[in-house]
């Protein structure tokens, strides 16, 4: 069974969507900007489960531009749209806020609930350090499928960037400048910190050894502090999304760690660079799956069956 929700809307600073009666808020969506070392850009905190457990981080002490779940480009034609320190090949990383780009809220073209889905659909540019305009963004964040059965919920995350520039927007990640596995960029979570040390667990295998490898999805367990209980998060690739831009289903090359911290990105430039020609989108889309408990593979496989694209 569905739960219906509510939406409330503080206008020039977040969206927050809650299950209807319960009190529980599932997402904020943070669109105000923030520092400008941190590489501004709308984001998700807190993310919780429907038992009210909070399983996102925001500003931990050792990457404060980690925040919740947010799109992110580590790399993109030079410019630094992460935030924090820059990688440069031979020198490692480095403190160079002139690399430092953003990604800014524009506008919305729809805020609602309807039928059981709440939908967040946003406008968004991507800029340099410098403030010109880099690309376009059109954004469509959904929650929907509350199931107090299976004590999980779903959120569909789509993007479509555009090239504003006369010239290639090359992304990357510090792989493909020279550093293996960190091939950090594109959708990107951090877990809380007692999420350390968590199960990783793929529709192709499990453990550590994923990073950087291909899977249709990918799970994280974590253990909360100060309650009982864990929570799984399944980062899903949806069939259509395309790595190089030349058609066709590619599955994500996954960045995945559980030490130092927990955190998951489907990356859209692992290995190699993804070059978009002026005036080319690049369309991707992803699910998150928000799950009280420790899910193991038949679970999971169970439940995504059931969501249709």
């Amino acid at each position: 069974m569905t739960e219906a929700l509510d939406l409330v809307h503080r206008h020039g600073d977040h969206v927050a969507v809650s299950v209807a009666g319960s009190g529980v808020e599932l997402m904020r969506y943070v669109y105000r900007p923030e520092a400008r070392w941190e590489a501004p850009k709308p984001y998700i905190h807190p993310l919780r489960t429907l038992s009210d457990r909070v399983v996102t981080d925001y500003r931990p002490n050792d990457h404060r531009w980690h925040k919740g779940l947010q799109l992110t480009a580590s790399h993109v034609s030079g410019q630094n749209l992460w935030g924090g320190n820059t990688y440069v090949h031979g020198e490692g990383y480095l403190a160079l806020p002139d690399r430092v780009g953003s990604m800014a809220h524009r506008g919305f073209d729809d805020v609602s609930v309807r039928g059981g889905r709440a939908t967040v659909a946003e406008r968004l540019s991507w800029h340099p350090n410098s403030g010109e305009l880099w690309a376009d963004e059109v954004r469509r964040i959904e929650v929907h499928d509350i199931d107090t059965t299976t004590g999980s919920w779903v959120l569909t995350w789509s993007s479509a960037v555009t090239n504003r520039r006369d010239e290639a927007l090359r992304l990357g990640s510090p792989t493909t400048h020279g550093r293996a596995g960190a091939g950090y960029t594109g959708l990107f979570w951090r877990g809380p910190r007692a999420f350390r040390d968590g199960r990783i667990l793929a529709s192709e295998g499990e453990g550590p050894e994923l990073m950087g490898r291909q899977a249709e999805w990918l799970a994280y367990s974590g253990e909360h502090d100060g309650f009982d209980g864990r929570a799984t998060l399944v980062f899903v690739h949806a069939p259509e999304n395309d790595h190089t831009g030349a058609g066709g289903a590619h599955p994500a090359h996954w960045f995945v760690r559980s030490d130092p911290f927990a955190a998951v990105a489907p990356s859209f430039a692992f290995h190699e660079e993804l070059v978009l020609v002026p005036g080319a989108t690049l369309t991707r889309r992803y699910r998150v799956l928000v799950a009280d408990g420790a899910w193991d593979r038949e679970r999971i496989t169970a439940r995504l069956a059931e969501l249709a694209w």
